[in-house]
């Protein structure tokens, strides 16, 4: 059968299947992978619409690499440079090995800005691709598709350099370990020598591993030593408390930016500041500095440039302090964790500028990154039509002519092109909305009411208009780790906001994904045409099983919380460390890397361990089951160390830490039949910020079949045939509640402050 197989490919290449040219400088493709290849190009669109400039006369392509044989739109992106880039995997090193080769790896991701740029300037440049090709064997890794692989060559990185970012460029020996990094090159030196150019690096370091092999060697075992000890750290002796928050608080306090929000930087992340700590600890604290901090920083990103005002939703970060000019990817995560923050602030503040924040993104991600099968596309790119920020920007004379005469005024003054230099390019506007609708219709002789009339209608033209604009990429892979964080965002709305078409958006993604995405019930990494891909990681698990906890919160459905149930025990046979504490990244049966990490601090992402500390915290409070208790006490432990030497690193960690200092409440809600009558009393709870607690809405009957899961809903009854609250701690529970009143004076009881040290 292989050899009738082996034929019909050849077969195929003789055909005409055959490629145009192999990359420069490389040998020949043997003929069956040179077969494979063709066949994939036969039936990929980049066939007629290449990522590239080297192309036939017909417009095909003139190079492809092994990259087309992959799922990941990014290294999709790069299969047709003359680069002959492998996939991550034992072929590429083997070969390394055999030709007595270093290893030339770069980690990006589709929609990073400077991937594109280093793309388009050295991995589509002959002269510096045919050097890669004939001294280096080249790797090309999508850093969402492999985060595990991500995080030991940033840690490298860091290491080598004390910085790290995208792309990442590293040089490693054929063992895998690294020897020299670095993050963005430009292709050549500069004109005045003071910067060394992507070709002089690779021909200096080809001689120096090939002249000087064994300090090559020594110098990459330093490195990798240095990043075991950076990811796997040896475990703790202490305990975190309220004292590592007080710290990462003072912090926070110091570094802020009193003017323009989040901390006093050049650029302006929204992670960087952990608006959601900031809430919790004024709930335990009275502290309103903490509370003013998160406001100011919530307003300006509302306002700003950051924030996509005409189709919602927030790009990666800004370039400037103000918030203004952003590198204009947008990404999942970074919405659905920017949700829920406003979805909180909402409940401390009742401001609905920050309800509305949260649907408009909402909206956004159902409209416009939702696959038709329920879960959430990844991200866009920054760049459309081969620039940066070109969809997103106007001018002047674009709205006029966009909006027409009779709101052309209120429409420059609305979105900051009133009066103002451009901000971008020095030709073009990022769109702001510093000004109220109070103020506006102040400025322009209009009612209020009027004034928000013509502003929708405003938006609406705009929209309308950009969208006949050539859009960002998408790249339409589902990460099962990211999907989670947006079916807690969905779901969280849902019960705060009273939207069931949230909680049914939640719903339908999570349903899909432990369909597709659990084959033989352990998780994959990412589903693509409808395929699981990869293996499924800490944060897989991590992510997706708060998002169906919050899933469970908000319907009451006992199937989500057997789902994560099912999921907690594949994530406690396969990656936890019985001995230590704490989860690994990767399974037992997943693939060995240099360094097998513990991730612990945050970054764009929360790390997995602080998020599944609190999914167990979560579960012990619902099932009572001391099992998650001693694993979420094992975790913190082993973690307290890094946590007292960098409390801001770990601020999910906290959050976590929070919860543990606290006595969280378990809330029920039972009615007698259905759950209609429940509504009142979720009402009065979305009213509340309340964020230490479970939360169980269920019928009698229901109550009753769930007790085997949740045990403390034995005897818990709709009294005289009504809803009835239960507001409990520890088991002990204030008596019924038969009216929302009395349920939300029960809620608002005054919290515990932190205990001291």
């Amino acid at each position: 059968m292989r050899g009738v197989l082996g034929g019909w490919l050849l077969a195929l290449v003789f055909a005409g299947g055959a490629l145009a040219d192999p990359p420069p400088g490389a040998a020949p493709f043997p003929p069956e992978l040179e077969a494979r290849l063709a066949q994939a190009l036969e039936t990929s669109p980049s066939r007629t619409q290449p990522r590239t400039r080297h192309r036939m006369p017909d417009g095909s392509p003139r190079y492809t690499n092994r990259l087309i044989l992959e799922q990941s739109p990014y290294l999709l992106q790069h299969a047709h440079n003359p680069v002959n880039w492998f996939p991550w995997g034992d072929e590429a090193f083997a070969q390394a090995e055999q030709l007595n080769r270093p290893v030339l790896l770069s980690v990006g991701y589709s929609t990073c800005h400077w991937c594109h740029v280093m793309e388009e300037e050295s991995f589509e440049d002959p002269e510096i691709a045919e050097y890669m090709n004939a001294n280096y064997i080249a790797i090309k890794v999508d850093r969402e598709e492999r985060p595990d692989v991500d995080d030991v060559y940033m840690a490298a990185i860091h290491a080598m350099s004390g910085r790290g970012g995208w792309p990442m460029t590293v040089w490693l020996t054929p063992a895998r370990e690294p020897f020299y990094g670095g993050t963005y090159f430009p292709p050549r030196d500069s004109p005045n020598g003071k910067r060394r150019g992507f070709l002089t690096v690779l021909r200096q370091l080809s001689r120096f591993y090939a002249q000087d092999r064994l300090k090559a060697g020594l110098r990459a075992s330093a490195i990798a030593e240095t990043i075991r000890e950076a990811l796997a750290p040896p475990p703790s002796v202490g305990v975190p408390g309220s004292d590592d928050i007080k710290r990462a608080l003072a912090h926070y306090k110091r570094r802020f930016d009193a003017k323009n929000g989040g901390l006093s930087r050049s650029r302006k992340f929204p992670s960087s500041l952990p608006i959601v700590l900031l809430l919790r600890s004024y709930r335990r604290t009275g502290d309103a500095e903490l509370l003013q901090m998160a406001r100011k920083t919530l307003d300006a990103m509302r306002r700003g440039g950051i924030y996509d005002h005409l189709g919602g939703g927030f790009h990666r970060y800004t370039t400037e302090s103000t918030w203004t000019v952003p590198h204009f990817e947008k990404m999942l995560y970074d919405n659905a964790l920017l949700v829920v923050a406003y979805l909180e602030a909402f409940q401390v503040t009742s401001e609905e500028a920050y309800a509305a924040v949260a649907r408009d993104v909402l909206d956004y991600v159902a409209r416009e990154m939702t696959s038709p099968h329920g879960p959430f596309y990844s991200a866009t790119d920054a760049d459309s039509e081969g620039e940066e920020g070109v969809f997103f920007v106007w001018t002047p004379k674009q709205m006029r002519e966009a909006v027409g005469p009779e709101h052309a005024k209120l429409a420059l003054s609305a979105y900051g092109l009133a009066g103002k230099r451009p901000n971008f390019e020095r030709t073009h506007y990022v769109l702001r909305r510093d000004l109220s609708v109070e103020e506006l219709a102040a400025a322009h002789g209009m009612t209020p009411s009027v004034t928000a009339s013509a502003l929708k209608e405003i938006r609406a033209k705009l929209y309308q208009e950009r969208a006949k604009r050539e859009p960002p990429l998408l790249d339409d892979k589902q990460l099962v780790a990211w999907n989670g964080l947006m079916i807690s965002a969905f779901a969280r709305a849902g019960l705060v906001l009273r939207e069931p078409r949230y909680v049914e958006q939640a719903a339908r993604a999570a349903a899909y994904l432990l369909e597709h995405a659990r084959p033989h019930g352990q998780l994959a990494r990412y589903v693509r045409n409808q395929k699981p891909h990869g293996t499924g990681l800490l944060d897989d698990y991590a992510f997706l099983e708060a998002g169906l906890l919050d899933l469970f919160e908000a319907t009451g459905d006992a199937r989500w919380l057997a789902d994560t149930r099912a999921l907690q025990r594949d994530l406690d046979a396969r990656f936890f460390d019985d001995e230590a504490g704490g989860y690994w990244i990767s399974p037992d049966d997943g693939e060995r890397l240099l360094v097998r990490a513990k991730p612990a601090s945050d970054g764009a992402l929360p790390s997995g361990n602080s998020i599944e500390v609190m999914n167990l915290l979560r579960l012990y409070t619902l099932t009572t089951d001391g099992d998650y208790q001693m694993r979420a006490e094992m975790c913190v432990r082993v973690f307290s160390d890094s946590l007292h030497a960098a409390p801001t690193g770990h601020a999910r960690m906290l959050e976590a830490v929070d919860f543990m200092l606290d006595r969280p409440k378990e809330i029920l809600i039972v009615t007698p039949e259905g759950r209609d009558g429940a509504e009142p009393f979720l009402r009065e709870l979305a009213g509340v910020y309340l964020p230490n607690r479970v939360l169980v809405t269920v019928s009698e009957s229901e109550a009753k079949a769930l007790v085997p899961e949740v045990p403390w809903l034995e005897r818990k009854r709709a009294l005289r045939d009504a809803p009835t609250a239960y507001v409990c701690e520890d088991r002990v529970c204030d008596l019924p509640a038969r009216s929302s009143k009395v349920f939300g004076e029960q809620l608002r009881k005054k919290p515990y402050p932190y205990p001291e040290g």
